[in-house]
């Protein structure tokens, strides 16, 4: 009992004076390894080298790379110009521009943030300009930002197979096919509320040819060719994730130079961005790797499963309150931090109750998606917030962002019921 008053008080005590999340998880850990292990602080230093070193974890500051380059190039311009003819005539119009543009996007940056941040810049003027509702239009938004999160490459599943020794190949391809599923069921939930409500969302006039279609789609063979040179490569075996992120660098450079607007200026900016940016994941997978050791160290996941045994709860009881959980701490917690901080306890216990590693890395990545659009800390919510200038309060863009968090929470439904879904194509490709 005193253990887990140490890890969960001093978890609690540490980020609530003020620390930064990683050092309130190494402190923990260095605590419980000095005072319940008999000192053992040094092994915090093999585990740190074990993780730091790892090949895998290489590629994360280079994916961070890439979305801060596209982010800045202008490209979600272009993107959204493409898919506009495609959609005039749909009830929603641009609505599903917008998840169409975000599941492209989100198939280059990564980032849920970097995703909201790129199409909502864009979007959010022009439509509010052409009298859409604009509940409507930071709701898609915000929904549409969270496939940044699951369409691979994602850094969700980045940081979760370098934490879990799990094969990123296999999430990236176990990400596809649920990321198109959510991404179809915001459509058809936009379709629905159109057409049940037309003032939502004004009918363009002007109907497209589909030569204009044709025409407009051809422009974004670029983005495809940098999806199909990143992507394509790692989940077909011929890179590592490392390696294609590498090449997924160096085209987007040539790509952002040549059919976007990057400057050298814009580059280093971008550079800069991402060294902060990593570097604070960095310190997170730091602190999160030292607590995980400790709780390795002293047995606490079996414990845990003994715990579950005799409590008699049956398997998708405890998979149902593992989401409850993650559902109320991403209240308070980034959706990156809340993973990396409990993966130490959750993988082991999931992996110890017979469920699929990659099966469970796509559920956790969901369930942190939906943080992203839970207040107070939704951090897709205060982008939106902010690039509105605050006409769209952050009360209304979370109330607007419900019916997407429920879309969410269905995906899981069914991800349960059918783990086929997810796991299809890394069982056909691997």
């Amino acid at each position: 009992m005193t253990l887990w008053f140490t890890l969960i008080g001093g978890i609690v005590f540490s980020a609530g004076t003020g620390v930064a999340l990683g050092a309130a998880l190494g402190i923990t850990g260095l605590v419980i390894l000095q005072f319940y292990s008999n000192g053992a602080t040094s092994l915090a230093i093999d585990a740190i080298w074990g993780v730091f070193n790892s090949f895998t974890l290489s590629a994360v500051p280079m994916f961070i790379l890439l979305g801060e380059i596209l982010l800045r190039s202008g490209i979600s311009e272009k993107a959204y110009s493409a898919f506009s003819p495609l959609f005039r005539r749909v009830p929603g119009g641009l609505l599903h521009t917008n998840i169409a543009v975000c599941t492209l996007f989100g198939a280059v940056s990564g980032s849920s943030l970097s995703t909201a941040a790129a199409v909502g810049s864009v979007a959010y003027p022009e439509m509010a300009k052409r009298g859409y509702n604009k509940d409507m239009v930071v709701g898609s938004l915000a929904g549409g930002g969270t496939l940044g999160l699951l369409i691979p490459p994602s850094l969700s599943f980045l940081i979760y197979g370098a934490l879990t020794e799990t094969s990123i190949g296999r999430l990236f391809a176990a990400g596809i096919v649920p990321g198109l599923l959510v991404g179809a069921m915001f459509m058809a939930y936009i379709l629905v509320r159109c057409i049940r409500n037309p003032s939502l969302a004004p009918r363009d006039p002007h109907s497209s040819t589909l030569w204009e279609i044709i025409l407009g789609l051809r422009q974004i063979w670029p983005l495809l060719a940098l999806i199909a040179g990143v992507i394509g490569t790692i989940v077909l075996g011929l890179a590592t994730p490392t390696e294609a992120a590498g090449v997924g660098v160096v085209l987007a450079v040539i790509i952002s130079s040549i059919w976007g607007d990057l400057t050298f200026s814009k580059l280093i900016e971008a550079i800069y961005n991402s060294v902060l940016l990593f570097s604070a994941v960095g310190f997170l997978v730091l602190g999160a790797t030292i607590l995980a050791q400790s709780v390795s160290i002293l047995g606490l996941p079996q414990k845990i499963l003994e715990v579950v045994a005799e409590s008699g709860l049956g398997t998708y009881s405890v998979l149902l309150l593992v989401v409850l959980i993650y559902l109320v701490m991403g209240c308070f917690f980034d959706g990156l931090s809340l993973m990396i901080m409990t993966l130490p306890v959750v993988f082991p216990l999931l992996t110890g109750l017979g469920f699929d590693a990659i099966w469970i890395g796509v559920i956790i990545t969901i369930v942190i998606e939906i943080g992203q659009v839970t207040p107070p800390v939704g951090l897709n919510l205060s982008v939106l917030t902010s690039l509105t200038n605050n006409q769209v309060s952050l009360g209304r863009v979370a109330y607007a962002t419900v019916p997407y968090w429920l879309i969410h929470l269905f995906a899981i439904l069914l991800l349960t019921l059918f783990p086929a879904l997810a796991l299809f194509l890394p069982n056909l490709l691997f």
